[in-house]
């Protein structure tokens, strides 16, 4: 298959990739206009999840079509009450375990209904990245800091398994995304004051 056949058949990945790589970019420097691009990215990848038999993934888009919603809400919202950009928070000891109980709790149902109704070749894989990416979207969507290091462990994971499925576009896209979530860590950890941890909480 020469390069052109190759965009022709697969341009929908090529063009979510290209909005997602512009989209990680826009979440590390916190620039509201990564859920406009993170919306339209999630629109285009339903179909490629969904021609990839990977279902959890297919479902997770429409989640992301949703939070990405309430994200340029919330964010915006707090610009307008505030004057100020809504402000990095850290993840309180109390909501760790809410936030474990729930990517188990996503984790089991996707597993459940993936074995029992769909051809999953990768259930368990694809049900696991699935609930970390719903955990690490809200987390985004809430500004809390440790959102990129459930990102770094779910992007690192889809490296394999987007591999496997031979999506090479997006294994590109993990593989960068991996990197950009580390650099995405620090950058925002450098920019927190000090004091952050008693101010401006955001209850989840």
């Amino acid at each position: 298959m020469n390069l052109l056949n190759y965009i022709t058949k697969n341009w929908i990945e090529l063009v979510g990739a290209a909005l997602s790589f512009i989209y990680i970019y826009f979440s590390i420097k916190q620039k509201i206009g990564l859920w406009v691009l993170g919306f339209l990215s999630s629109a285009l990848y339903v179909v490629v999840f969904f021609q990839s038999k990977l279902y959890a993934d297919m479902t997770l888009q429409f989640y992301y079509l949703g939070v990405s919603i309430y994200g340029w809400i919330h964010w915006r919202k707090q610009a307008n009450e505030e004057g100020v950009e809504l402000k990095i928070q850290f993840l309180k000891q109390y909501q760790i375990l809410p936030f474990v109980l729930w990517t188990i709790i996503i984790f089991g149902g996707y597993y459940w209904v993936l074995i029992r109704f769909t051809d999953s070749q990768v259930p368990i894989g694809d049900s696991f990245i699935t609930a970390l990416s719903i955990v690490g979207t809200w987390m985004l969507a809430k500004k809390l800091l440790e959102n990129w290091l459930v990102w770094i462990v779910a992007n690192g994971l889809s490296i394999a398994l987007f591999l496997y499925k031979g999506l090479y576009p997006t294994v590109m896209l993990s593989i960068v995304y991996t990197v950009m979530s580390v650099i995405g860590y620090w950058d925002w950890k450098r920019t927190i004051p000090i004091n952050s941890k008693e101010t401006n909480p955001i209850p989840v």
